[in-house]
């Protein structure tokens, strides 16, 4: 088993990227998706996210997800306030799933935040995923739905992507063709089940 933390900032194409290494058999956990699950269904998640965040919450006892986006991904102490809460109930279903799949040759752990929340210790190898500034608003704005200033606003409350680069085992470039990004991945995959045949 070989655990592979991925992350890339906003637009950079890491779920494509995640995608590829599913192709080539890797078990994908996916960070996003986890956190995604504690806010509709674990009730202590809601409940202390309802009180830190008062404006967030619906009448139906759930928590508006875009209201919450606007608020986070705009002051980076807000987002800190919300992986503070979800982070360490994530970790207990990132490793349940890491123990599921033991015996598989790759795990590929998906997450945005995997250097500010410490996750990068619990893997073998990191890979950022990278793609010029242009191209990161142009996706952004396509694949959310949100508009340019709010793509700047919150790429400016991430951790810059040169910072990322400059502590991550592998880059892969996402700024040409899929084929090329494919390249890449294969490369890596090759690379690695050498090193731990």
């Amino acid at each position: 088993m070989h655990i592979i933390g991925l992350t890339g900032n906003l637009g950079c194409g890491k779920s494509t990227v995640a995608a590829m290494f599913a192709e080539r058999g890797a078990k994908i956990i996916d960070a996003d998706a986890i956190t995604r699950d504690l806010l509709t269904l674990d009730k202590k998640c809601i409940k202390k996210v309802a009180k830190i965040f008062p404006g967030v919450i619906l009448n139906s006892k759930k928590i508006n997800r875009s209201e919450l986006a606007k608020i986070v991904f705009s002051n980076p102490r807000e987002l800190h306030k919300l992986t503070e809460i979800l982070y360490p109930e994530a970790l207990k279903v990132v490793k349940s799933q890491i123990l599921r799949y033991k015996h598989e040759p790759f795990i590929v752990l998906d997450v945005p935040l995997l250097f500010e929340s410490g996750w990068d210790k619990i893997t073998d190898t990191t890979i950022v995923v990278k793609a010029r500034r242009d191209q990161q608003i142009k996706r952004a704005q396509k694949h959310l739905g949100i508009t340019r200033s709010e793509c700047l606003r919150r790429l400016k409350n991430q951790m810059p992507l040169k910072e990322k680069c400059d502590m991550a085992d592998i880059i892969i470039d996402n700024s040409q063709t899929l084929a090329q990004t494919r390249k890449q991945v294969d490369a890596i995959i090759n690379r690695l089940e050498k090193r731990i045949k």
